[in-house]
């Protein structure tokens, strides 16, 4: 069986689908394996839907949807099957699919301004195949379908979202299940898109898992049981530094929170020693708040250099401002021979100054940061999340953590990884200083620079969703986290054995 945690893109489903269906002798196989498998999943999730709307396009799309609705008739199904008066038939399967729905019931009916009353709406009007914004009358129908208030089941791709990149189309439809097929499709799992998609589901339709490895993913979702933090069992006289020495650099005046939060979370995922080099004003502050740091209040560069020697791992920016005092600070961690996680005004100090990076350097940016680094905006980051990724660890030679709905995590000649876990009530000031320690924890414990990202990110995100479900998600607050971070870091890999 195809693993659905691989994502691949539109041309290499597009190939792999045509390679099926020489394969099989069948051309119209793979849309009559697609209508049965949506049928299946709706019946599954809406058993007691009678009203049963199918919206469909002129593609294969549409085709898919036909030949669902020739199942719901089957049924006895209360069926009504609707397109644009544009959207005739036009790839030889999507006629073929519409000619065996006539075949059970004649009438397709055209949308003009409403849609009828139903029990759950099919959209089956685009797919993959919306490559550039709907017209006005697509517009129209899609506003008509978020406006239905009632379930939308979309197959393959909600009608308006970028398959590949995860954007909007100027107009989706908002549907509360995607059934994907074949393959599932990378730009549903990231950004904009997860607005739109609802609970995500795939159908292979019965295409050979050698053909999908044979076309190459685009990258791989980790969800809350690749959580792998392998970490041998601490044996019983182990001591402080052999589980790591992170030092936490920033903390301006006016920002000593950020470090503060940085390092309690270093702390929290497990490293031994955790130091804090700030602002003075910020080291009362520190102690009072955890005494377990070693907080040090410094002035110059020199200082931070006699810090660093004993550090495993350096963490520097959050708080740690653009003034002179944060510049001597980040010139002297840069120049180290020290594992780096980098963050917040440290990136952005290198957005200033574009250096490449010492190979193992981890960066952690939001959409906003990264744009300052491609010399782009946050929108243009945003509308292709994998692309932007990627193209920061090419020019910076460095594991990208692009942080946001779907973390990615990009490394160097490896395949991305998006954290398929996290939540909207993460959106709060000092949530990516946390990220920023529990990477760096996870570094100074002995993993590589791509385990500790992805692993610390995966991490981050599952805290946050159990901190959640806690209180909700609404007032959730950093330091939240720092409970359900430790007793993450502490699961078991194995249960153990009985007694």
């Amino acid at each position: 069986m195809a693993d659905p945690r691989f994502l691949y893109d539109s041309k290499a489903l597009r190939a792999i689908e045509v390679q099926a269906e020489r394969a099989s002798g069948d051309p119209f196989g793979l849309m009559r394996r697609a209508g049965q498998a949506a049928w299946r999943d709706l019946l599954a999730c809406w058993p007691r839907a009678q009203r049963i709307l199918v919206l469909c396009g002129p593609g294969n799309n549409g085709g898919d949807g036909y030949a669902l609705a020739v199942h719901a008739v089957a049924s006895g199904r209360d069926v009504r099957v609707m397109r644009l008066s544009s959207h005739a038939p036009r790839t030889d399967n999507a006629i073929r699919a519409e000619l065996d729905y006539r075949n059970v019931q004649r009438r397709i009916e055209v949308f003009s301004d409403g849609l009828p009353e139903t029990d759950l709406v099919v959209d089956a009007l685009f797919g993959i195949g919306l490559s550039r914004p709907p017209d006005a009358e697509t517009v129209a129908l899609i506003d008509a379908i978020n406006a239905s208030r009632v379930p939308v089941f979309a197959l393959d791709v909600p009608s308006g979202v970028d398959a590949d990149r995860g954007c909007i189309l100027g107009a989706a439809v908002r549907a509360d299940r995607t059934l994907q097929f074949v393959g599932a499709h990378c730009g549903l799992a990231t950004g904009a898109a997860l607005d739109y998609v609802g609970t995500r589901s795939l159908a292979t339709l019965e295409v050979s898992p050698h053909a999908l490895f044979a076309a190459g993913a685009r990258g791989r979702l980790l969800a809350r049981d690749d959580l792998v933090l392998s970490f041998a069992s601490r044996r019983r006289d182990t001591h402080k530094g052999e589980s790591g020495n992170v030092l936490c650099v920033g903390g301006d005046h006016g920002s000593g929170g950020a470090i503060m939060l940085c390092a309690e979370a270093a702390l929290r995922a497990g490293a031994g020693l955790v130091g804090v080099a700030t602002r003075e004003a910020h080291v009362g502050a520190t102690l009072s708040r955890r005494p377990e740091l070693m907080a040090r209040g410094i002035a110059t560069a020199d200082e931070l250099r006699s810090l660093m020697q004993r550090a495993d791992v350096v963490a520097i920016g959050p708080g740690l401002g653009q003034e002179s005092w944060s510049i001597a600070l980040y010139n002297a961690a840069i120049a180290s021979d020290k594992p780096l996680v980098i963050d917040a005004d440290a990136l952005n100090l290198l957005a200033l100054h574009p250096r490449r990076l010492p190979a193992g350097t981890i960066l952690t940016p939001h959409p906003g940061e990264a744009a300052r680094l491609l010399g782009t905006t946050a929108d243009v980051v945003q509308a292709d999340r994998f692309g932007a990724a990627q193209a920061l660890c090419a020019a910076l030679g460095c594991v990208i953590v692009l942080k946001g709905a779907g973390t990615i995590v990009a490394a160097p000649g490896e395949l991305p990884h998006v954290i398929d876990a996290g939540n909207p009530g993460m959106a709060v000031g000092g949530m990516g200083d946390v990220l920023t320690g529990v990477i760096a924890a996870l570094r100074a414990q002995g993993l590589h620079a791509r385990a500790a990202a992805t692993q610390g990110a995966l991490l981050h995100a599952m805290a946050g969703d159990d901190a959640a479900r806690d209180g909700g998600e609404r007032g959730l607050l950093p330091s939240d986290l720092f409970a359900h971070l430790r007793r993450l870091s502490n699961v078991p890999l194995h249960p153990p054995a009985s007694s």
